[in-house]
């Protein structure tokens, strides 16, 4: 065991939840903890890169819907994952439970209650509904966009959402804006919902970019694997080299790289961009719940890191036009990255480690707030 005990992280097994999570664990980690993680089963896709000693898949299922046949099976699942994970806990005896939102969180978190102290980190400007869940049961709530406000208000700070080291180093790099005659770099990507999207629509937008900036593109592409063959064909017939595939692992450098980033706005995207501070083109997910990625975007608008486009609105016309006014307007891009850079909050991780170990010592979130001033 590290020599300050245990910390136990609970994160939904996809990159929006368990990014964070990571960045968390690096910094725990360096600062003498234990981190151990429990998630579902979809996290062992990143089990390889999740820097803790130990990751537990706990049951879980989503108790929504109508159908009541599957509300019991979810409610069976959901007991099943709780007594898992109290069996866990018990075990590796945590200072502290920290999570980070989706369904598979539930479990640990309640099983937590009465054990220890416990926090959860909200990615979002809109609170998720399995954070709402349990809200009222933990010791604090620790907010990326969300604002400290409401009746829960005296449990939430600010910290920012943690990012990776990758997003770190990545953010070293300073954006250089295009030359004239040189390669524009655009990197355009989706997250596990909506890359078909951008699969269907950005070739056929660059394809009617007039053909001197067209020839200059190169791009990086994220597509579903079922997407891929007919986006690269469509890429070779208008002549662009384009890199498509499912996942990039140095996704974060070639953010760094790119003149230009077309993207969804989960709350992980939208941070990582502001850290490595790259201008971009925001469409939120349209069937996102309680619309959180148009409320993160907005935020990053606001402060003129990026434009927002509802996605109903940009027909290959308006795609084509939006993207070869900036691509074609240097000094606007290097505007943009400047105002994301600003935006964006590289020490997320250290602050929300900062609370983990108040909260683990006993201090409430009103003495914590007092320490930072």
């Amino acid at each position: 065991m590290a020599e300050k005990g245990t910390i136990a992280v609970s994160a939904g097994g996809t990159g929006g939840h368990l990014f964070p999570a990571e960045a968390l664990a690096h910094e725990l980690i360096a600062r003498g903890w234990d981190v151990q993680l429990l998630t579902d089963a979809r996290a062992k896709q990143y089990a390889d890169r999740f820097p803790g000693s130990k990751m537990h898949v706990v049951a879980s299922a989503s108790p929504s819907g109508k159908n009541p046949l599957k509300l019991v099976s979810a409610g069976l699942t959901i007991w099943k994952g709780l007594r898992q994970a109290r069996a866990l806990l018990q075990s590796m005896s945590p200072r502290v439970v920290v999570g980070f939102g989706g369904y598979p969180t539930i479990p640990p978190l309640i099983a937590a209650s009465g054990m220890c102290p416990t926090i959860i980190h909200e990615q979002n400007a809109v609170m998720g509904r399995a954070n709402k869940m349990l809200a009222l049961r933990v010791s604090a709530i620790a907010g990326g966009f969300l604002p400290a406000s409401g009746d829960m208000a005296d449990k939430i700070i600010q910290t920012g959402n943690p990012v990776r080291p990758a997003v770190l180093e990545a953010a070293q790099k300073a954006y250089k804006k295009p030359n004239a005659r040189g390669r524009l770099k655009l990197v355009v990507f989706g997250g596990s919902q909506g890359a078909r999207f951008f699969s269907n629509s950005v070739p056929p937008a660059l394809a009617a970019l007039p053909e001197p900036l067209r020839k200059r593109l190169d791009v990086t592409q994220q597509a579903r694997p079922e997407d891929m063959d007919a986006a690269k064909a469509a890429y070779e017939a208008i002549c662009v080299q384009a890199d498509v595939s499912p996942f990039f692992a140095d996704l974060p450098a070639r953010i760094a790289d790119a003149h230009l980033v077309i993207a969804r706005s989960g709350a992980s995207t939208v941070t990582e961009i502001g850290a490595i501070g790259r201008p971009a083109i925001f469409v939120p997910y349209p069937h996102a719940l309680d619309h959180d990625q148009a409320a993160n975007a907005e935020q990053m608008a606001a402060a003129g890191g990026g434009l927002v486009r509802r996605e109903e609105t940009l027909d290959v016309e308006a795609m084509a036009g939006l993207i070869g006014d900036l691509l074609g307007d240097p000094d606007r891009l290097a505007t943009m990255a400047k105002a994301a850079h600003a935006a964006g909050k590289r020490n997320a991780a250290s602050l929300l480690a900062d609370l983990a170990e108040a909260i683990a010592d006993g201090k409430s979130v009103g003495s914590f707030k007092a320490a930072q001033g």
